[in-house]
Order: C-alpha cells, then structure tokens, then sequence
C-alpha cells in the first residue's frame, strides 16, 4: 500500500517557483547563474517568506562570489561529502545493488510522464527531481521527494553544520513539504548515527533488466525534460 501525505500548502504555481528556484540554485555554477539570480530573487518575492527568504539569502550569497570560488565549493561540498550527496537514493543505499534497483523507480516515474533524461544523469539527482516536480508532474515528483525525506533531512542538516551557503536552498524545499513524522525522524536518527552504507557493488540492476511495460508512455515516444518555465530562468 503506497503511502499517503498531506497535501501540500502552497498552491501548484507556487511551488512551481520554489522547486524551479531551488533546482537552478543547486545545480552546478557557470556562467549562465548570474542573469538566473535576479529572476529568481523576483519570483520568489510572491513566496511566503519561509520559502522565498532562503532561496534569497542563497541568490544574494552567490553573486557576492566569484564564479572559480563558487564552483571549487561546489565540488567540495557536494562531490567529496558523502552527507551533502544530492543523490536521493545514496542516503539509504549508498554505492550497492539496492541503490540501482531504487533508481528504477524514479525512471519509471519520469517514463509514466513521456519523459527521459540523458544517459550520463541519474534520475535520482535532487536538481532533477524539483525539475520534474516543477515542470512535468507535481503530484509524482512530490512523492519521490517525500519518500526519500529522511535523506534530504539529512542533506539539510549536513549542510546546515557545515555553514554553506546552500543550506537555505534545501530549508526552502523541506518548507514546501510537511512536517516529519516520527518514523522519518528514527530514519534521520539513524542517517545521522550511521550515514550512508558503505559496500561498492555496483548499479547494475538500474542499467540491466527491462522497465515496467505498464510504466512506459503509451505514445511509444518520450521528450526531454522542459526547461523552467517562468521567463529567464535558463
């Protein structure tokens, strides 16, 4: 029996905003960040500020900082911190088969919308999946993203210890969602005390056996995933 959550609080445009906001202030930074902060930062004025204030507070941060030092801490914080990982899976599966066999779910969910990534992107990667929510499908991307909370909880709080300037951009994206439950606090718990498994065996399961037929887009095509859709974005 699949799980049952609350609906959410903020109307679909406005989560929109938030989740689009949030996966362009997580992805890697180029050149093409500067003139996506001011759009953000005017898009998230219409947020509530519990919202809206982080994912400002990170726009302000980034445009105070040189591009070379914002992409060397990019890499450090995401790349050489297992605890600041934005892949939603590796919190709970780490490196192993049972990390694979959870990535099938999330492009099974993408190709239940008609929709496919490129091979070298994991369907797991939180920039993809507040895309997918914002653009493609809210009610199945929210899902995704709420059973895999206690990883991203634990995402916010590593990122909130280690005082990076990221932390905000997380803290709006667990605002859109509701409040832990106990289950999901014993799960961070247990995140905190142990951290990702450890044991390297591959994700053969994601790459080898066929999908689901029934999840497959009936028009027997599929499309890349949009672009943001509010003006400026990218």
């Amino acid at each position: 029996m699949s799980r049952k959550y609350p609906p959410p609080s903020l109307s679909p445009s406005k989560l929109a905003v938030a989740w689009q906001s949030a996966s362009l202030l997580l992805g890697y930074p180029d050149e093409t960040l500067l003139p996506r902060l001011d759009t953000i930062r005017a898009a998230s004025l219409a947020l509530p500020d519990g919202v809206g204030g982080p994912l400002r507070a990170c726009a302000a941060s980034l445009r105070e900082t040189s591009l070379t030092e914002l992409q060397q801490e990019y890499v450090e914080t995401f790349d050489n911190r297992r605890r600041c990982n934005l892949f939603l899976t590796y919190f709970a599966h780490g490196d192993t088969r049972k990390r694979g066999v959870a990535l099938l779910r999330f492009k099974q969910t993408y190709l239940r919308s008609g929709f496919v990534l490129a091979d070298s992107e994991l369907p797991d990667h939180l920039c993809v999946v507040l895309e997918y929510a914002a653009t493609i499908d809210q009610e199945l991307g929210r899902r995704l993203v709420l059973d895999h909370r206690a990883g991203l909880e634990l995402l916010r709080l590593s990122l909130r210890d280690l005082g990076s300037r990221w932390a905000a951009v997380v803290e709006a994206v667990t605002a859109t969602l509701p409040p832990l439950r106990g289950d999901e606090r014993d799960a961070v718990r247990r995140l905190a005390a142990e951290g990702p498994p450890e044991e390297e065996v591959g994700l053969d399961p994601y790459t080898g056996p066929a999908f689901d037929a029934a999840l497959e887009p009936h028009s027997g095509s599929t499309q890349d995933l949009p672009m943001p859709s509010f003006p400026g974005a990218r």
